[in-house]
């Protein structure tokens, strides 16, 4: 009689063990005694036993089988629980070799197929087992439920944490140094909105997966909570962790905003800008008004780079080096004047009291709708103790008032911490405008482009020597060129005139110094358009002082 034997385990440790030595040695005992054939084919497996699709040694015997039908007789396994833990998959894979000539049996616990009664023995024996698995998959479930409900990470901690064991069941999170900067920095991109995150992660990680990506934005162990997935009848809960955040509240459901499509003008992806050609996307052709374009071309020993216009090369073609230089001298003629930046910082200091004061009107809006809220949940209690709202309703609707609350309060905690200290943010905006040539020079490609986006609206016309264009922000408009109308320069009035000195205070006897700047984080960036993108309050306030000094000063 042919036979294969067949061993399994369920698990690494048995593997490293003697379970299948032991298994195999007494199924060759086994056949020995009775005079079996053993077919020499793979037969030890570890794999778990509840299905047979994910098995390869099973699935490489039935393919043996198959292919030598009527030359097999049996399949010997040492116990039922080393054939299968699953009944359904069990009887479906012995009617499948039972087609096929081939009985299952085991040497412990044999099946005598000539009786009645070894259904009920076979659900018996596999029947335990897949209750044993489903007793410890239960058990297991809910440790990992009790564990996360305590604020505690009961499986791998994510990107940007690591897992650290003090003992054999003491074990906790601490953040991983080296990859939550990486974290970080994603996080505080994304939540800028002004790059699409498709993009931020292949310049940043490239090395992650896109799900994984997403995954991990949409996170919330990274603000220091837990989340506890719905089972049964529990539904999904957040529960504060132990562990320590590593990204802010606010920044994150600022991310959530981009992600979920809330924020608005979410840039495309788009194509790395050349540092050497960064101007064409704002100049155009003086002839036919096409955009400039730019290419690299080698010729007398060297690469040379040119601005050309991308209708016809012959109307305009100029060395990159020569235009990016004059446009830079171009820039440099916006020179701000001292004494009304130093009024306009004042108008931006009031304008931020009047934002924080309007912050807390509405916090104390949101409080009190959140008092409205637990007002309706008391008396949605009151009614289920008086048997007026069923069980069923009571927990749905009660669900439905405490995660408004929740969600209120999260506003309300983001609208206490009140808006950043904006002071070096504001001298760092100033510095930018009195040093525009330098960036032009030497900042990074992105912030010029920003800054040019930001300061110029419409296409800038080059000819070759000057450049106009119909408009740009209408801020630049009053603190370069309004001042200078008003200061007196094209009535002839001075600028030391009693009338200007009484409404514009001085920047002070000594010029005025400029701190270096250093073109380093995104912050940078962000000052930057922060400091052309004023708020239209500041700006309404200063056009009317500004209309104001004018007729005081004609009077």
């Amino acid at each position: 009689m042919n036979v294969i034997i067949y061993c399994r385990v369920s698990s690494d440790e048995q593997a490293e063990g003697t379970s299948l030595d032991v298994q195999e040695e007494r199924l060759r005992a086994y056949c020995e005694r009775r005079g079996y054939n053993i077919i020499d084919i793979p037969h030890r497996e570890d794999e778990s036993g509840k299905t047979f699709d994910k098995r390869p040694i099973i699935q490489g015997i039935m393919k043996y089988v198959r292919s030598h039908r009527g030359q097999v007789d049996k399949l010997l396994v040492l116990r039922w629980n080393r054939y299968s833990r699953d009944l359904f998959s069990a009887c479906s894979n012995m009617d499948a070799l039972r087609k096929l000539g081939v009985e299952v049996n085991s040497i412990e616990e044999p099946l005598d197929y000539n009786t009645t009664g070894w259904p009920a023995q076979l659900g018996m024996y596999i029947g335990m087992a897949q209750g044993d698995n489903i007793s410890r998959s239960k058990a297991t479930i809910d440790g990992i439920r009790g564990t996360l409900k305590k604020g505690r990470c009961a499986n791998r901690a994510p990107r940007g944490y690591k897992n650290v064991r003090l003992g054999k069941h003491d074990t906790h999170v601490e953040i991983d140094e080296e990859k939550a900067n990486m974290v970080k920095q994603v996080f505080q991109e994304v939540a800028k909105g002004v790059e699409a995150p498709c993009h931020l992660r292949k310049r940043i990680c490239p090395s992650i997966s896109e799900s994984s990506f997403l995954e991990m934005l949409r996170n919330v162990f990274y603000i220091g909570k837990i989340l506890v997935p719905a089972y049964k009848d529990e539904k999904e809960q957040i529960v504060n962790g132990i562990h320590e955040p590593l990204i802010s509240e606010e920044t994150f459901y600022q991310v959530q905003e981009v992600l979920d499509g809330k924020r608005k003008k979410v840039p495309k992806l788009g194509k790395a800008i050349d540092p050497n050609l960064y101007l064409r996307k704002f100049l155009v052709c003086p002839i036919c008004g096409h955009s400039l374009t730019g290419s690299t071309s080698g010729g007398n020993g060297g690469k040379y780079t040119y601005y050309h216009c991308c209708n016809d090369g012959k109307h305009l073609r100029k060395r990159a080096e020569e235009v990016n230089e004059s446009f830079a001298n171009y820039i440099d003629g916006l020179k701000p004047n001292d004494a009304v930046m130093n009024l306009y910082r004042e108008i931006l200091q009031d304008l931020r009291g009047e934002q924080g004061r309007e912050r807390l009107k509405e916090a104390e809006a949101l409080r009190k709708e959140v008092r409205e809220v637990e007002d309706k949940l008391n008396t949605l209690d009151d009614k289920w103790c008086r048997n007026r709202v069923s069980d069923e309703d009571h927990e749905r609707i009660s669900n439905r008032y405490k995660k408004q609350i929740e969600e209120l309060q999260v506003k309300i905690g983001l609208l206490s911490k009140g808006s950043k200290e904006i002071g070096e943010k504001i001298d760092y905006s100033f510095n930018l405008l009195n040093n525009l040539r330098k960036i032009m020079i030497d900042g990074p490609v992105n912030l010029k482009c920003k800054l040019l986006g930001s300061m110029f609206f419409d296409k800038i016309v080059y000819d070759g020597k000057n450049y106009r264009t119909k408009n740009y922000n209408q801020v630049l408009d009053l603190i370069f060129q309004e001042t200078n109308k008003l200061c007196g320069n094209k009535n002839g009035e001075s600028e030391d005139s009693p009338a200007f000195k009484t409404l514009v205070p001085r920047a002070g006897v000594e010029p005025a110094r400029v701190a270096p700047l250093v073109f380093e984080t995104s912050a940078s960036t962000d000052s930057a358009i922060w400091a052309l993108h004023l708020t239209s309050k500041a700006l309404q306030r200063y056009y009317i002082f500004l209309k104001l000094q004018r007729f005081m000063v004609k009077k």
